[in-house]
C-alpha cells in the first residue's frame, strides 16, 4: 500500500497527497487513469491465495479466489468484493469501456469486459493493472 501514515486517504484526498504516497508510476496508473505496459505487471500470473487490495488505500478489491488467467497480459479476475468497485463509462479510447475504480479513494484499477466467452461463473473480465493493486496472503474461504 501507499502509505499515507495516519492519513485517512480517498477520494477527498488532494492531488499533492498522493503525489507525495504514491510513486510516479502508481500515480500515472491510480489516479492519471494510466495503464501499465501487458505482461509486465507482478500480479499477472500470480497464484498465491489471498486478498487484493487497492494499491492507493488498501482497500480489499478481489480474492485470489476470483482470479483466472486470462492470457491478456494483466491481471483478470471474473468478480469482485460487493461494494469495493465503481463503474465508468470510458469513451477515451478506441470506443466505448467501461472503468473500474476504487470506491474508496477512486483510484484506477483497469476495465471490465463482458461477454467474451471465458469459461468462468459471470462472464465477465475485469482487466486490472498489477500497479493498481497489493496482495496479502491469507486463507480464502
Amino acid at each position: 500500500m501507499a502509505s499515507g501514515g495516519d492519513k485517512q486517504l480517498d477520494q477527498n484526498t488532494p492531488d499533492d497527497v498522493w503525489k507525495t504516497i504514491l510513486n510516479a508510476e502508481q500515480y500515472y496508473v491510480l489516479r492519471q487513469k494510466g495503464t501499465e505496459p501487458p505482461g509486465t505487471g507482478k500480479y499477472n500470473k500470480h497464484k498465491e491465495e489471498g486478498i487484493y487490495t487497492c494499491a492507493g488505500c488498501d482497500q480489499p478489491l478481489y480474492t485470489s479466489k476470483m482470479k483466472f488467467d486470462s492470457g491478456c497480459g494483466w491481471p483478470a479476475f471474473y468478480d469482485e468484493i460487493p461494494g469495493s468497485l465503481v463503474r465508468h463509462e470510458d469513451n477515451s479510447w478506441m470506443g466505448k469501456r467501461i472503468e473500474i475504480v476504487c470506491s474508496k479513494c477512486g483510484g484506477h484499477q483497469g476495465h471490465v469486459f463482458e461477454g467474451e466467452g471465458f469459461p468462468t461463473p459471470t462472464n465477465i473480465r475485469h482487466c486490472v493493472n498489477s500497479i493498481s493493486v497489493n496482495f496479502k496472503p491469507q486463507k480464502v474461504e
